[in-house]
C-alpha cells in the first residue's frame, strides 16, 4: 500500500502579504476555490492501492490543517505535529516510523509517497502513471525522485543529473544532486540535457528508509525514533516527544538519504508542474486575460499587461501598468515588479526585525472555534469581531491585563462569567473584568457574532491561563 506522507511546512514568505507566519501558502486558494494542501491530496484520488494519506506540520497551525484535510477525498489517517522545524529528512523519518508501527503485520511493504503541500500539478493523469511506474521501483528497494522535464533555464530550483538521457516516465540511475545554478550554468545544462528540476518528491519502502538513515544519519534516526517513543495522540494530532526531537539534527533528505545510497532512481516528468514559489509563478501558471493578466477581486484595470492583480478588500484600479504585481490585503498593499518579486523576503526580514504584525497573521485569524478580525486598535483598547462556529466554544479562561465587553450581533451564546451562566441573544451584552474566569460558547443553529471590546494595559494574545479547553492547547 502507498501511504501518502504530505510535508506541510514552510512559511511561503515570497507569497507575502497573503502568505503569513501562522497562514502559510499552502492553507491558502491561490489557485482556485480549495488550497494547495487540499489539491494536493485530492489529486492522489483515482490511484490504486492508496491507504490514508498522513499529514506533517508545525503545531501553530495545526487546526486549519485538520478542518482542510478533512475536507478532502482521500482521508487522513494521521497528523503528525512538529515542535521545531528540523527539515524533511527528520519529518520523513516520524512518517516511517509511524507507518511500520501502524501496518506491523505488512511493514516490509509499506510505500511512503513523499509530496510537499505546497505545489501545483496540472496534468493529473501522467502523475497517476508516474506514481505507478515509482511505485514498481520503490517495491524493488529503489529510492525513488520525480525530476521534472525543464522547459528553461530556471536558476531557483536544484538539479538531478541523470546518469543516462531517459523520455518522460522512464526510470534512470541518478549521477549528482546539483545546488542551484547560475543562469549560464543552467543554460548549460538544458543544453547538455539529462538534467531535471528536483521536484521534492520521493517514494521509497518505509523500512528501506529507516535502515539507510540509520546508517549514514544516526542521529536523526535516534532522535525521530525516541520522539515517536514519546508521542501520544490527541484528537487527529500525533504529538511527538518535544525535548527529544529538538535533539535530533536538521538535515534535507537529499543531503541524508538521497545523495548517499547507491539505489537512487530518477523518473524524469511533465506532468504541468509548479512550485508556485513566487507571484510571477501564480501569476504564469493562471488563466490569464486577453492582455496576458490575472485580475481577482474588485478591480479596474486600463492599458495594464502582463500583471498579476489581486483585491482582497477594495477596488483596486491600475492605469499604463506593465509587468507589475500588486496584491491588496486588508493590513498590508503590495506592489512589485514582476522580475523582483524573489526579493519579497527581504521586506519580509525588515518588517520582522521591527516586530511587525503583518509579517505573522491577517487581520482576520483563524482558531478552532472560529475565527476573529481586528477592527481598531490604539494604546489601551482594542476592538475585534469574532465569529463562533455552531457547536463550538472557547477555553475557559482569564486574562490578567484586560477587560473585555461582548455585544451579540448575530446567533446565541452561553456565556460563562465567574461561578454564573447564562444566554445571550441579538443585541444584548455583557462585560468581563480583569481577571474573572470566562468562557463563550455558541449553543445555535448558525454561527455566533459578537463585536468585542478589549480594554487594559496590555493587549496581546499571550494574555491567556486556559483551564479547560477541547482543543488541547496548553495552559497558557
Amino acid at each position: 500500500m502507498i501511504t501518502p506522507v504530505i510535508l506541510s511546512g514552510g512559511s511561503g514568505t515570497r507569497l507575502w502579504p497573503l502568505s503569513r507566519k501562522l497562514h502559510p501558502k499552502q492553507l491558502l486558494p491561490l489557485l482556485n476555490k480549495t488550497s494547495l494542501l487540499q489539491d494536493t491530496i485530492n489529486r492522489l484520488d483515482g490511484l490504486r492501492d492508496v491507504d490514508h494519506a498522513v499529514v506533517i506540520c508545525n503545531e501553530e497551525y495545526r487546526f486549519m490543517v485538520a478542518e482542510q484535510a478533512h475536507a478532502t477525498s482521500i482521508d487522513t489517517s494521521a497528523i503528525i505535529l512538529e515542535p521545531v522545524g528540523r527539515n524533511t529528512a527528520p519529518a520523513i523519518a516520524l512518517a516511517a516510523f509511524n507507518a511500520l508501527r501502524s501496518n506491523e503485520k505488512n511493514s516490509e511493504e509499506a510505500i511512503l509517497l513523499v509530496l510537499p503541500a505546497d505545489h501545483d500539478i496540472r496534468n493529473v493523469s501522467e502523475f497517476h502513471k508516474a506514481i505507478e511506474i515509482g511505485l514498481k521501483q520503490a517495491k524493488e528497494g529503489h529510492f525513488v525522485t520525480f525530476g521534472i522535464v525543464p522547459n528553461a533555464p530556471e536558476t531557483g530550483f536544484g538539479y538531478i543529473k541523470a546518469a543516462s538521457s531517459v523520455a518522460a516516465n522512464e526510470v534512470a540511475n541518478i549521477e549528482k544532486f546539483v545546488e542551484k545554478p547560475d543562469v549560464d550554468t543552467a543554460t548549460q545544462y538544458l543544453k547538455e540535457g539529462g538534467y531535471y528540476w528536483n521536484s521534492g518528491m520521493f517514494m521509497f519502502k518505509a523500512s528501506e528508509y529507516l535502515n539507510v538513515l540509520n546508517e549514514f544519519s544516526p542521529e536523526i534516526y535516534t532522535a525521530a525514533e525516541n520522539a515517536m517513543n514519546a508521542a501520544n495522540r490527541d484528537m487527529d494530532f500525533i504529538r511527538v516527544g518535544v525535548e527529544e526531537f529538538k535533539k535530533c539534527p536538521a538535515d534535507s533528505i537529499d543531503y541524508a538519504v538521497m545523495e548517499k545510497v547507491s539505489n537512487a532512481v530518477v523518473i524524469p516528468v511533465d506532468i504541468g508542474w509548479s512550485d508556485v514559489g513566487s507571484w510571477s509563478a501564480l501569476h504564469e501558471i493562471g488563466e490569464q486575460d486577453e492582455n496576458k493578466n490575472i485580475i481577482i477581486g474588485d478591480t479596474k484595470c486600463v492599458s495594464t499587461t502582463n500583471s498579476y492583480v489581486r483585491a482582497e478588500t477594495k477596488l483596486v484600479t491600475t492605469l499604463g501598468l506593465e509587468n507589475i504585481i500588486i496584491v491588496d490585503t486588508e493590513d498590508a498593499l503590495l506592489v512589485a515588479d514582476k522580475n523582483h518579486v524573489q526579493d519579497i523576503k527581504q521586506i519580509v526580514s525588515a518588517l520582522t526585525d521591527e516586530g511587525r504584525d503583518e509579517v505573522t497573521l491577517h487581520k482576520r485569524v483563524c482558531r478552532p472555534w472560529g475565527c476573529y478580525q481586528g477592527i481598531d486598535k490604539a494604546d489601551r483598547f482594542q476592538v475585534k469581531r469574532i465569529t463562533v462556529n455552531p457547536g463550538a466554544r472557547l477555553s475557559l479562561q482569564l486574562h490578567h491585563h484586560r477587560a473585555e465587553h461582548w455585544i451579540v450581533v448575530n446567533g446565541t451564546a452561553k456565556v460563562t462569567k465567574g461561578d454564573e451562566d447564562f444566554i445571550l441573544s441579538e443585541n444584548e451584552s455583557t462585560y468581563i473584568p480583569l481577571g474573572t474566569k470566562h468562557r463563550l460558547e455558541n449553543i445555535g443553529q448558525i454561527p455566533l457574532e459578537l463585536i468585542e471590546v478589549q480594554t487594559g494595559s496590555y493587549l496581546g494574545e499571550d494574555d491567556i491561563v486556559r483551564f479547560e479547553d477541547v482543543y488541547g492547547r496548553e495552559g497558557t
